[in-house]
């Protein structure tokens, strides 16, 4: 079950069921449509917004994965170019985190999600 709630979470599928898709399918890289949800998952009904502002922990979710991300690339330029300049060190951490924006705020939104909503399969109530 670990890894069925993992394939969901890095696919953005719906956390009750892992069927429904969270967003809206093939706008990742669109800059003005990759932060848009859908409200209910297709399958199951839940409710991809349970109350207003749900998703503020997110955003320690995605500071976690950006502070994870900013120490990656610091090793990865301290072993390949030991005599970088600072200069070059927040130029690929600020280019790192604009590129993988999109990824990283549809994967803190489905771990958030993940948290408080359990899978159920098949066996769910028809209310959310």
């Amino acid at each position: 079950m670990i890894f069925s709630t993992l394939k969901s979470i890095y696919q953005c599928k719906c956390p009750r069921c892992h069927q429904g898709d969270m967003f809206l399918r093939g706008k990742l890289l669109s800059p003005t449509k990759f932060s848009v949800m859908n409200k209910t998952c297709s399958h199951c009904k839940q409710s991809f917004e349970p109350e207003p502002g749900y998703y503020f922990g997110a955003m320690f979710v995605s500071y976690a994965i950006n502070t994870a991300l900013f120490i990656a690339a610091w090793l990865a330029l301290t072993i390949l170019k030991p005599d970088y300049s600072l200069s070059l060190l927040l130029s690929l951490l600020g280019v790192a985190a604009i590129v993988f924006l999109p990824f990283i705020y549809r994967i803190s939104r489905s771990i958030w999600i993940s948290i408080f909503i359990q899978y159920q399969g098949d066996e769910f109530p028809s209310s959310s």
